[in-house]
């Protein structure tokens, strides 16, 4: 396999708790791989007469990483926001039968083309700002057939397109109809039946839940995290969002990827995170669409050294958000991050989110998956709104 060597470059490479900058540096790539990284001058001369593209002394990154979302439903949900501008909650628009509900009953109509083509215009968005990895959930369906379908259609979008796709199972997302007033049930007799299936047919990546009052209580998550672990299959959880329920501390317990939303997260579960390990999955797209107030506690995971990741959350409700540098900005100006917290939450922390140990970083034996910006740094990355400054994408070391 030939070996290319990117020349000329700022390097981000993400090492260390900074971005690890190497100005004047250097990358080769081998077999859509990562074979060495330093400054131009110190290239070794085995790669002096590799094939060599000057990148003119432009940022390069990791590959961004969208590590939450929603890219596969059917259905759109733009009166919802409506009435949210009306004055409506978003608990208020559940329990009347609209939010998850109203993308349940479009996504068990649509076939497993329709769900693919519906998502492909939202996954392009995203390629073209550079993302190499995106984490798709199910949790639209409530139902064996549909959760599987979803699933399915989650992976054929990387058959489809030059990016890597994770598969999160999120049965317990809602209570379906059927089950109103029954969340037990539901959990027991199709949620959990479910995931074994899914897991039984190579679908499933990693499994979440939705902590909260008009979703799932701790009991109930519990019994989905036990079927997971017995399965072998690592979880995470969308928790303290609408109000404090007890996932975050649920999440740590279970030593989760990641703990999900956390607005109404406390110190005490800011030093559970910090003690699991867990990531903060910080989702500032549905606090800004939900026009919430409280914001994750960020100092607290600062002092307790909890690493942030950050992503769009893309979905039909919450969060109609496919730009991960728009969803950059708003973690610096909603959350307070700055640009560096904010380069490595959709990198080296979006990859741990995932339990990914092969990219998020511009390292030897890593992924060649790397972006390059028309910026000098991460905070001109981060600054501006509306504006894409890719210059070029590698995936698996090939420009695309």
């Amino acid at each position: 396999m030939p070996f290319r060597v990117l020349s000329n470059a700022t390097l981000a490479t993400m090492a260390g708790t900074d971005i690890g900058l190497v100005p004047d540096g250097a990358v080769v790539l081998e077999g859509g791989r990562i074979a060495w990284v330093g400054r131009f001058a110190d290239l070794p001369d085995i790669w002096s007469d590799a094939p060599r593209d000057d990148l003119g002394g432009r940022l390069v990154t990791p590959a961004p990483i969208d590590a939450h979302t929603h890219l596969v439903h059917a259905g759109n949900r733009a009166g919802e926001f409506e009435m949210r501008l009306e004055g409506a909650s978003y608990e208020q628009i559940a329990r009347a039968g609209g939010g998850i509900l109203s993308t349940v009953a479009a996504t068990r109509a649509a076939s497993e083309d329709n769900l693919v083509a519906a998502a492909l215009p939202l996954l392009d968005a995203l390629l073209a700002e550079g993302v190499s990895t995106v984490e798709i959930k199910s949790g639209y369906g409530l139902d064996l057939e549909t959760e599987i379908r979803m699933l399915r259609a989650a992976r054929s979008l990387g058959n489809l397109r030059p990016v890597r796709v994770r598969t999160t199972f999120l049965g317990a997302h809602a209570c379906p109809p059927e089950y109103a007033g029954r969340p037990d049930a539901y959990i027991d007799d199709i949620c959990i039946p479910t995931l074994r299936a899914a897991h039984a047919a190579g679908l499933v990546d990693a499994v979440d839940g939705f902590c909260e009052k008009i979703a799932f209580d701790a009991g109930q998550i519990t019994r989905l995290f036990d079927a997971a672990r017995a399965l072998g299959l690592p979880v995470k959880l969308h928790a303290e969002q609408l109000s404090h329920s007890g996932g975050a501390a649920l999440a740590a317990r279970y030593g989760a990827l990641s703990a999900d939303h956390l607005e109404f997260a406390t110190d005490a579960d800011a030093s559970a995170l910090a003690t699991a390990g867990t990531v903060a999955m910080l989702l500032p797209g549905a606090y800004y669409t939900l026009r919430e107030t409280q914001a994750p506690p960020v100092a607290a995971f600062r002092a307790r050294s909890v690493p942030m990741a950050l992503a769009t959350d893309c979905n039909p409700g919450s969060s109609p958000l496919a730009s991960l540098l728009l969803t950059m900005n708003m973690g610096c100006t909603l959350f307070g991050l700055t640009p560096v917290e904010a380069l490595r939450g959709v990198t080296v922390n979006a990859a741990r989110a995932l339990g990914l140990g092969d990219c998020g970083r511009i390292a030897p034996g890593l992924r060649a998956d790397l972006a390059v910006w028309n910026v000098g740094s991460a905070a001109e990355l981060v600054w501006r709104i509306g504006f894409n400054p890719l210059h070029a994408r590698y995936f698996e070391g090939e420009p695309c």
